[in-house]
C-alpha cells in the first residue's frame, strides 16, 4: 500500500485536557513519542513540506501540553524554533524561545548538556532575527556547559562555535568571530560526516573577511575558502539526503555572490534533483 505520509496529527483532535482524569487526583504524564516525531519531521523536511512540518509540530506540541509532558514539550518547541527560523516567522520563533528558557528553569535543566543544545538553538534564532546581544548571552551559557563537560559531542561544540561566530560577526566583532570559526572548522574536521558543517564554516569565514577588510585586501584567502567549501560539498558522505540538499541549497547563493556562478548552479541543480527524488 502506498504511504501518503498522513498521520493522526492530520485528522485527529488533540486530547481533551479534562478527559479520563478522576476529580481531585493528580493526572499522570502522557509522554509524546519523541523519536517518531523527529523521524516524521525529517520526512517532511526532505520534501520541503514546511506547512506539513509546522502542522505536525503544532499537533504534537498540543499533545505534549495536554499530557503534561514537559520533556516532550521542550523537544517540540526546540524543533519549532528551528522551523520558524527557517521560514522567517520572527514572532513564532521568539515565542518558543521564551517558553523553552522557561521550561529549562522549571525543570531545573539549566546546567545540562540538553540545556546547552537548547541555548544554542535559541541563540541561533535570536541572531537570525537581530537579537544579537541576547543571542550572545545564551551562546556564552552554552559554551560554559559544553566546554566543562567531557561528554560533550564534538559536533555540538563545532555547531556552537560556528553559530556563536555568526553573532560576533553581526556585532562587528570580527576578530572574535574568526577565532571561533577556526575552532569550529578544527572540530568538524575530526567529526565523522562533519565536512558539510565545515563547508558552511568556510563560507561564513569568507563572508566575515569580506566585511572586515574588503574583497581587495582578502581576495586570496576568500577564494581559498570558497575552493575548500566547494571541495567539501562535492560528497554527501553519511548525511541524510534531505539534509545534504538543504546544505547545498543554503550554500549556493554564497558562491554566486563571489562570482562562482557555475558552482552555484551545480549546487542548486543537485539539491533540486535530491528533493525531486525524495
Amino acid at each position: 500500500m502506498a504511504d501518503y505520509g498522513i498521520g493522526p496529527e492530520d485528522y485527529v483532535e488533540p486530547r481533551c485536557l479534562l478527559c479520563d482524569e478522576p476529580y481531585g487526583m493528580t493526572p499522570e504524564v502522557k509522554a509524546v513519542p519523541q523519536k517518531r516525531i523527529a523521524e516524521k519531521l525529517d520526512a517532511y523536511m526532505a520534501k520541503r513540506d514546511y506547512k506539513g512540518a509546522e502542522r505536525h509540530l503544532l499537533y504534537w506540541l498540543e499533545e505534549a501540553r495536554l499530557g503534561r509532558d514537559l520533556r516532550g514539550e521542550l523537544m517540540v518547541r526546540g524543533e519549532l524554533i528551528g522551523h520558524f527560523r527557517k521560514t522567517g516567522n520572527r514572532e513564532g520563533a521568539l515565542e518558543n524561545v521564551d517558553r523553552v528558557l522557561s521550561l529549562l528553569k522549571e525543570m531545573d535543566f539549566e546546567d545540562s548538556i540538553s540545556a546547552g543544545t537548547a541555548f544554542v538553538n535559541a541563540a541561533t534564532a535570536l541572531n537570525a532575527f537581530g537579537e544579537n546581544e541576547r543571542s550572545l548571552e545564551l551562546f556564552e551559557k552554552a559554551r560554559k556547559i559544553y566546554e566543562a563537560a567531557s561528554s560533550t559531542d564534538p559536533a555540538l561544540l563545532g555547531g556552537l562555535y560556528n553559530n556563536m561566530a555568526l553573532t560576533n560577526a553581526s556585532l562587528g566583532r570580527y576578530g572574535e568571530a574568526m577565532a571561533l570559526y577556526e575552532k569550529a572548522a578544527a572540530v568538524m574536521r575530526r567529526v565523522p560526516g562533519g565536512h558539510l558543517e565545515e563547508a558552511v564554516t568556510c563560507l561564513n569565514m569568507a563572508d566575515t573577511l569580506e566585511k572586515q577588510g574588503g574583497m581587495e585586501e582578502n581576495e586570496k584567502r576568500i577564494f581559498s575558502l570558497l575552493d575548500r567549501a566547494q571541495e567539501l560539498l562535492e560528497k554527501q558522505g553519511e548525511a541524510p539526503a534531505g539534509y545534504y540538499a538543504f546544505v547545498l541549497e543554503k550554500c549556493a547563493p554564497a558562491f554566486s555572490y563571489y562570482g562562482y556562478f557555475a558552482a552555484a548552479r551545480e549546487l542548486s541543480e543537485k539539491a533540486e534533483k535530491i528533493y525531486a527524488g525524495t
